[in-house]
């Protein structure tokens, strides 16, 4: 394949804003990553994904998540984090192997009490600048809830964009389950937090992981492990987490709408100041 491959994480309302800014930050000091050959987002990176393939320019993409005048709206979640985790430690009780374990998961999101459907697909419509897949190549993953079997949304799926952003976002427990075609999908996250490994083949890979190493969701796989094996086979990987005064920004609930401003102010920030490497 080669190439170059952007990868977008997870992290929620916060991680959508911080990760646009860095994007930013970036671009402004000539290192714009939003051209890759192949884009991999997972729940709010499939969202961020999906903005920085619209065609519109990152200072337009910025201000949508950084100016409260132009930001979308959203249905406020409550999550204390900690307890999200052990939530889901009770519920993989059991649990013997990855699929196993995303199956426990879709099964706690199918049985939670949430928003509808309708009302949670409005909301990321209203993210997402543009409703058709782009030229670029896009890929978004997202979770069978009920066989645990990850899937790859791209345009040749013949799935709405807003939808597979919708399937990708379904954080289990606090959004409710997509249905497309039939079959009920959850966050790609359940799998990963950013599904690197989506990007072998490529040459040059860059993952921005906005919740870090530590993900609040069961992984198939460590992402430095992920990361390391990618560098095996060939590629060079950048990995860019947020520094300190980003962490701060995105905060202990970052499905929490007003983490917005400050988190896109200090991704944009760090972008500006970061020096990509790539090993």
């Amino acid at each position: 394949m080669g190439g170059q491959a952007l990868v977008l994480g997870g992290g929620g309302v916060a991680g959508i804003a911080w990760t646009t800014g860095l994007l930013a930050g970036l671009a402004e000091h000539g290192q714009d990553l939003t051209g890759a050959d192949l884009v991999v987002g997972t729940s709010a990176g499939a969202a961020v994904a999906a903005q920085v393939t619209s065609g519109l320019p990152l200072d337009e993409l910025f201000a949508r998540q950084a100016d409260p005048a132009r930001q979308a709206a959203e249905i406020p979640a409550d999550v204390d984090l900690e307890k999200f985790a052990a939530d889901f430690g009770g519920a993989l009780t059991g649990a013997t192997s990855p699929a196993d374990v995303r199956r426990a998961v879709g099964q706690l999101a199918l049985s939670a009490e949430t928003v509808s459907e309708a009302d949670r697909r409005a909301v990321i419509a209203g993210r997402l600048p543009v409703h058709e897949w782009p030229g670029q190549r896009l890929v978004v993953v997202a979770v069978d809830a009920e066989t645990g079997e990850p899937r790859r949304f791209d345009r040749a799926s013949g799935v709405s964009l807003v939808d597979a952003v919708a399937a990708s976002c379904a954080v289990p427990g606090v959004w409710p389950p997509v249905t497309i075609d039939g079959r009920r999908y959850v966050d790609g996250g359940v799998r990963s937090g950013e599904n690197a490994d989506y990007a072998a083949g490529s040459t040059r890979i860059t993952v921005v992981a906005p919740l870090g190493l530590e993900s609040p969701l069961p992984a198939e796989k460590p992402l430095l492990a992920v990361l390391d094996e990618l560098r095996a086979a060939g590629a060079e990987v950048a990995l860019i987490t947020p520094d300190e005064t980003s962490a701060a920004a995105i905060g202990q609930n970052p499905l929490d709408p007003s983490t917005r401003t400050p988190a896109a102010e200090a991704g944009r920030a760090q972008g500006a100041a970061l020096t990509l490497t790539w090993s």
